[in-house]
């Protein structure tokens, strides 16, 4: 039996103010056409299929097309609820849905009920751990639970209680495990860290399909996974290898699993470099359409710089000065802000070039101050 592990799809996702419908749409057609080549029998989300708990209606017509025509090739999909999606809505009609194939799981209290594949002698039973805050667990369970830990190796322990052993036991859960790798795009669940899950307890369970973390990535075993999502969210993931996970069990448990990449319409760069420079780069760059941050590490003043890169880089979204980066956060003295305006200029060049200012560059200075000094009078 083969099956897809994927997560974090955030459907209506903007960066930068850009709408990433188009790229996600992309992207589902590489996940439709995986699902044909290697004949999957059942494809897993393990959460945020949804940017936000209330999503453009435009992003509900992208899911309800792919459920369509996954339905079309009798693969069934098994979708938990993440931190971004809204567990009710999303969950709307699914016990009416499953004969379709089609598995919401994003009610707490059905968590012992799995959802089980069999194909010839190989069964699997899934089961779902939508995302849950600790108050969630205390209210559904009546469980003294008083963080994120306790509530998740509580509800662990809830299924392992009711799964026979000698079955394939498959868990999705949406939680941040301990001491994995984090991004910029991922919603913080709560503060100070005490959202963090321990992977101990998910040890017994012949996979774990994770959402939430944006890396591809084991923790704990190579059996605990993070899929990762299917688009860089952020310009912190510009390094990432994002993909899916293709599972594959025997009836004796998983066999085999492999990452299958993701190729995105258009990519996610972080360039770095003066701007003549990067201007040059971009006029025979056969990847300019790409999503662009521009980091500039030119020591002068620059006119209209956006400008000018978006001549070559249409999909330029962000510019970071890097000589500009560096001098924040530095303390101003007190005692050089007392010692005039030519002074606290050559200060302030200094601390945003990294140099001290020319000869010519302090009589132009000076001359200027003069100037606006007699205008004044």
């Amino acid at each position: 039996m083969k099956i897809i592990h994927t997560a974090d799809w955030h459907l209506g996702r903007v960066l930068h103010n850009e709408s990433l419908l188009e790229d996600q749409s992309f992207i589902l057609e590489q996940i439709l056409a995986y699902i044909g080549e290697h004949q999957v029998d059942a494809l897993l989300v393990a959460g945020d299929i949804y940017d936000r708990s209330i999503p453009p209606s435009e992003a509900i017509t992208l899911l309800n097309s792919f459920i369509n025509r996954l339905a079309k090739l009798k693969v069934p999909i098994i979708m938990i609820t993440g931190n971004h999606d809204g567990a009710e809505r999303l969950s709307f009609a699914s016990k009416q849905l499953q004969d379709s194939g089609v598995h919401i799981l994003g009610d707490l209290s059905q968590i012992n009920a799995p959802v089980v594949l069999e194909k010839s002698d190989v069964k699997v039973n899934v089961y779902g751990i939508p995302y849950a805050d600790p108050e969630s667990v205390r209210d559904v369970f009546d469980a003294d639970v008083k963080d994120f830990d306790a509530a998740h190796t509580y509800l662990v322990d809830q299924v392992k209680a009711s799964y026979n052993v000698k079955e394939n036991n498959l868990l999705m859960s949406h939680c941040f495990v301990d001491g994995a790798e984090t991004s910029e795009s991922e919603k913080t669940l709560s503060i100070g860290g005490s959202d963090r899950v321990s992977f101990e307890p998910m040890l017994d369970f012949d996979y774990v399909a994770l959402g939430h973390l944006h890396s591809p990535q084991k923790k704990g075993a190579d059996h605990i996974r993070y899929s990762g999502s299917i688009l860089k969210y952020s310009f912190s993931e510009h390094k990432q290898k994002k993909g899916i996970t293709l599972l594959e069990f025997d009836k004796s448990g998983l066999v085999h699993q492999q990452h299958l990449p993701l190729k995105p319409q258009k990519e996610v760069r972080v360039l770095e470099g003066l701007l003549d420079e990067i201007i040059a780069q971009g006029k025979t760059d056969p990847h300019k359409e790409d999503y662009v941050m521009v980091r500039l590490t030119d020591k002068t003043a620059l006119l209209d710089p956006l400008g000018k890169l978006r001549a070559v880089y249409p999909n330029i979204l962000h510019i970071e000065k890097t000589m500009l980066s560096q001098a924040i956060g530095k303390t101003p003295n007190r005692e050089a802000l007392k010692r005039g305006e030519e002074h606290m200029i050559q200060d302030f060049f200094k601390q945003v070039t990294g140099s001290d200012m020319t000869a010519e560059q302090s009589v132009v200075i000076e001359n200027t101050l003069k100037s606006i000094l007699k205008s004044e009078v």
